[in-house]
C-alpha cells in the first residue's frame, strides 16, 4: 500500500515537472512584439533673397487724356519656399527712385517726376519706402497662385489680392504679378473725380497698375 502511495506521489511530481517545463518553454519562446518607431517627415523652408538689380517694377497711371509709365526700384525682399511651393514673403520699394519713362523731353520729365515725389502723390521725403507682405497663399498648380497681402504706401496699409506666377528651378525663383492699386486708399487724391468736382479732362483715374517681376536666389 505504501509502495502505491509512493508511486502516486512520484507520478504527481513528474506531471507537475512536465507542466512547469512546458509553461517555461512557452513563456520563453513566445515572440516579443516589435517596437515600431515612427519618424515624422520634415520639410525644409528655403529662403530666396530677391535680387534688387535684376528685379523690376513698372507702373502705369492713366488720366482722361492719356497715360504715363515709369519705374520704381525694388530695395530688397525675401520669398520663402517649402516643398517647391511659395509659402510667404515680402519686398520693399524705394519710392525716392520713382522715374518716368514715357516723357522724353528732359524738362517735362523732371516736372512730372518731381510732382510724383511731392506731397500730392507719394511724399517720398516723408515716406521713402513702400512695402508688401504676403498674408495668404492659395496655389492652383502649374506655378499659379492667388496671393493676398498687405500693401503699405505713405504709412497707410490696406489688404490687396492678385494672381501671380512663381517658377522655382535649380535655386532660382521668378515671380510675376500684375497688381491694380486704388491710390485714394493711400491718401493720394490729387485730381480724383471722387474727391474733386469739375475736373473735366484734367482728371486722373484712381487706379494705377504695377507690373512686378521678382528674381530671387536660394540662400
Amino acid at each position: 500500500m505504501k509502495l502505491f502511495q509512493h508511486a502516486a506521489s512520484f507520478a504527481s511530481i513528474g506531471v507537475i515537472a512536465v507542466i512547469t517545463a512546458f509553461t517555461v518553454q512557452v513563456q520563453t519562446t513566445a515572440p516579443i512584439p516589435a517596437t515600431v518607431t515612427t519618424v515624422a517627415a520634415t520639410s525644409k523652408v528655403t529662403a530666396f533673397q530677391v535680387d534688387n538689380k535684376s528685379s523690376k517694377l513698372l507702373w502705369t497711371a492713366r488720366k482722361v487724356t492719356g497715360e504715363h509709365t515709369g519705374t520704381i526700384n525694388i530695395s530688397n525682399g525675401t520669398l520663402n519656399v517649402e516643398n517647391n511651393a511659395l509659402q510667404s514673403g515680402s519686398f520693399k520699394l524705394d519710392t525716392r527712385s520713382i522715374a518716368v519713362t514715357d516723357i522724353k523731353d528732359a524738362d517735362g520729365n523732371a516736372k512730372l517726376t518731381g510732382h510724383l515725389k511731392s506731397d500730392d502723390f507719394f511724399a517720398v521725403e516723408k515716406f521713402p519706402a513702400a512695402d508688401f507682405a504676403i498674408t495668404g497663399i492659395k496655389p492652383h498648380g502649374n506655378n499659379l497662385y492667388d496671393v493676398t497681402g498687405k500693401l503699405t504706401i505713405k504709412g497707410i496699409t490696406n489688404d490687396i489680392s492678385f494672381p501671380a506666377t512663381v517658377v522655382i528651378d535649380k535655386g532660382k525663383l521668378t515671380a510675376n504679378a500684375k497688381i491694380k492699386v486704388d491710390r485714394t486708399k493711400y491718401d493720394i487724391k490729387f485730381r480724383s473725380k471722387n474727391y474733386f468736382e469739375n475736373l473735366g479732362d484734367k482728371a486722373i483715374y484712381d487706379d494705377f497698375d504695377l507690373d512686378i517681376t521678382l528674381l530671387a536666389n536660394a540662400q
